[in-house]
């Protein structure tokens, strides 16, 4: 048998069983809650003041999404996707990304054995749980391309053979919006492969003053430990999707919503369907998180933000207008109605904002 034949059936064998492990297995509402909570808290040991963040991360996680943070410096970026990766005890790479790095840097590439004179595929940093790439505007558009086929696809082809990623595998991404100069923004195919677009902010005064000493003798992240497993996580990954419901008049909101931006005056481009996916899975993993079975129309609005703010795009007329993104999507969520039926018997549901 070559080489490559038996690569490729070894890549078969790998994604059966990698698939295999996205069982829900004994997981319930009230478990859900439960391990989603004891994450929240475990992270915000070191991220303080930044609830709605945090939680809007791990909903990500829980729907297998990538999540590009858009900030200054200095705000928490990095800390806490090792916060994420250290409490479900999952691998992590991270990447500076720089105009001189090339596709091979973060796939890996083949090198030749001299000894068995054959190629060697050699895995790069994306072969982790968590990829974190830092700056990821920086690389050049080559480069960023490398991303795609993993955050789409979850895999790596090279030489004409494919490599399956880890499972759970999610990208986190950074980026700088002050200083441009030298960087390549992300494409619009690139940017609507991320669930999330979120911005970590300041803290508040009390927050800053605590971080401030927690991290005065060394950096209070290396002290945490995790609180999950993976496992855990593929557990509470399938559960999301296939126990929690979503009633038909739900599922039809959230097209009218994504169809509104398409029919937006203010927009040039409007969410894709891929917006209209992510807005389902979200949904379902903040209805999980307040341990309920079923969705919302609150939960809708509540990830709608961070979902469609990077995928539309307003037209040269509304930014001379003065228009925002923000309150375009604003008058979008007013524009349609949500179903009042679909709130029957509602808890006050979880919310969060982008």
């Amino acid at each position: 048998m070559s080489t490559t034949k038996s690569r490729r059936q070894a890549a078969q064998t790998s994604q059966r069983a990698s698939i295999a492990t996205y069982d829900a297995g004994n997981m319930n509402a009230k478990k859900f809650k439960d391990r989603f909570d004891a994450i929240i808290d475990n992270i915000e040991t070191v991220i303080k003041g930044k609830t709605d963040v945090v939680r809007l991360s791990m909903v990500a996680i829980i729907c297998e999404g990538h999540i590009l943070f858009e900030d200054v410096p200095g705000t928490g970026k990095t800390m806490l996707a090792r916060a994420i990766a250290q409490s479900m005890d999952a691998s992590v790479n991270r990447v500076s990304c720089t105009p001189d790095m090339l596709p091979a840097d973060i796939t890996g590439a083949s090198i030749y054995d001299q000894k068995r004179g054959v190629f060697e595929f050699k895995e790069g940093p994306v072969f982790c749980n968590i990829l974190l790439a830092d700056e990821v505007n920086r690389a050049a558009p080559k480069t960023q391309s490398a991303l795609l086929e993993a955050m789409g696809e979850r895999k790596v082809s090279a030489d004409g053979v494919t490599h399956l990623l880890p499972r759970p595998f999610f990208v986190l991404c950074t980026q700088n919006p002050i200083e441009q100069a030298g960087t390549f923004p992300l494409p619009e195919a690139q940017l609507d492969r991320f669930l999330f677009k979120l911005t970590m902010g300041y803290m508040a005064r009390d927050a800053e003053y605590e971080v401030m000493f927690d991290n005065s003798v060394q950096l209070s992240i290396e002290e945490l430990a995790s609180v999950v497993s993976p496992d855990v996580i593929s557990q509470m990954i399938a559960y999301a999707a296939a126990k929690v419901n979503v009633a038909k008049e739900i599922g039809y909101y959230i097209v009218d919503l994504v169809n509104a931006s398409r029919q937006d005056p203010a927009l040039a481009l409007g969410a894709s369907p891929r917006a209209s996916i992510a807005l389902l899975r979200a949904s379902r993993a903040l209805a999980a998180s307040d341990g309920r079975d079923h969705v919302y129309p609150d939960d809708v609005r509540a990830v709608l933000k961070p979902i469609l703010s990077h995928r539309v795009i307003l037209n040269p007329d509304a930014i001379l207008r003065g228009e925002t993104i923000d309150a375009v999507i604003e008058r979008i969520v007013t524009k349609v109605k949500p179903p009042t039926g679909a709130m029957k018997g509602s808890s006050q549901p979880a919310t969060v904002a982008g």
